[in-house]
This record gives structure tokens, sequence and C-alpha cells, in this order.
């Protein structure tokens, strides 16, 4: 499979003034929900032996995982009450002793977390309405619709398209972005910290593309 388009999207002035390396990109791909096939369990299994307890304790200190604990902390986060997603990851592998969730498309975002440390995400691209940004949470906006549908805090850093927030920054997606059983095209999308080389941020997102066309 040749690479798919990677699009490129837009961050708030604000933000980009105070982050200027900040970075976030997608994909689309065609895909939705299925079980993990045996190829890619055995990859992560693979890389499950990978992550014995010392490489856990000392991963925070390899370039890719401190710049987005960097991140976390300029956002808000303090990276030692909310993990960063690979070190989230490694904790994981320690308590449950492998990798794989058994659904694809979670398994395909952890493969490229694991292999690169750039975290990446999935939605229905029918789903999403624009290109995606990432912009400081509006007064009276909320993550989803209907009744259920949480509050935002203004300020909070929220991944959003042209009708309104998509997810929390490293925290929650709307649950109506999701891929469900119709889902036909998936949007790949992660968030690259400041001092993370493209080269890391660009594969994290073919990594994830590729294991989902393998799957």
């Amino acid at each position: 499979m040749s690479d798919p388009a990677l699009e490129e999207g837009w961050i708030e002035p604000e933000l980009a003034s105070e982050l200027g390396d900040l970075r976030l990109a997608s994909v689309t791909v065609p895909g939705g929900p299925r079980r993990t096939p045996p190829e890619l369990r055995e990859r992560l299994g693979m890389l499950a032996d990978r992550f014995h307890g010392a490489r856990a304790l000392s991963i925070r200190r390899e370039a890719v995982p401190a710049a987005y604990r960097v991140l976390f902390r300029h956002i808000g986060l303090d990276p030692d009450v909310h993990r960063t997603p690979i070190e989230a990851a490694a904790v994981r592998r320690l308590l449950r002793g492998g990798f794989a969730s058994g659904a694809a498309v979670d398994d395909a975002c952890l493969l490229a977390l694991v292999e690169t440390g750039v975290p990446v995400w999935a939605l229905d691209a029918e789903r999403v309405a624009g290109p995606l940004g990432l912009r400081a949470a509006r007064p009276g906006e909320r993550l989803g619709e209907g009744e259920y549908a949480d509050d935002l805090a203004a300020g909070r850093i929220v991944v959003a398209d042209d009708a309104g927030p998509v997810a929390v920054l490293f925290g929650e997606t709307a649950a109506g972005r999701l891929p469900g059983r119709e889902t036909t095209r998936l949007l790949l999308f992660a968030v690259g910290a400041p001092g993370v080389a493209a080269m890391y941020f660009e594969e994290a997102l073919y990594c994830c593309a590729a294991a989902l066309d393998e799957a």
C-alpha cells in the first residue's frame, strides 16, 4: 500500500504562539471496527517483549516520551498523575502481560504508539466536519451532543472540527465521533509535541494506516 495523503491540521494562533512546534495531522483510510487479525497480534506480542519492567521505568527519559511530558505540563496536566500515552501503554503491558486488546482499530493505534512514541487516535471519517485542529474550548461548549454530553472547562485544549470539539487533547473522545458498526472510512490523527521530529510523527500515522490495511 502506498502511504495515504497526510493532511495538516490547524492550530489556534494563541496556542501556536505559545507552543510553536505543536502539530496535528491526519490521514483517511478505508476500514471500520473488526477483530485484530493474528498478524497484528503477533507484532504486538513481539513489541510487548521489549517492554519489560526496566524499560517501563526508564521510558520517560527517552526523547519522544520526554517531549510529551513537557507538553503535558504546558497544557496543565501533571504527567506523574495523568500518564502520557506511551507511559500508560507501558504500565498496561506490565499489568496485563501484553498489549493486544482484540479490536483492530485500537490495536493498530497502539502499534503506532509503541513503535514511535507518538499517540494516534481514530474517528469515523464520515462524522468529521472539515479539517481537524487544536484550540481552547469556548465558554459553554460541550463534548458531544445530547443530555449526556460532558461540559468542557473554558480554556481546556480540544481537538475540534467545523462542528465543534471532537476530543479533549489527551482525554476523552466524543462518543458520536468514534468508529461504529457502520463505519467504512477511518480518520486517523496524531498530535506531535514540540521537539518531536517529523519522522516519528509522520511514521506513527503511516504505521497505523499500514497495520489497518493488513488487518
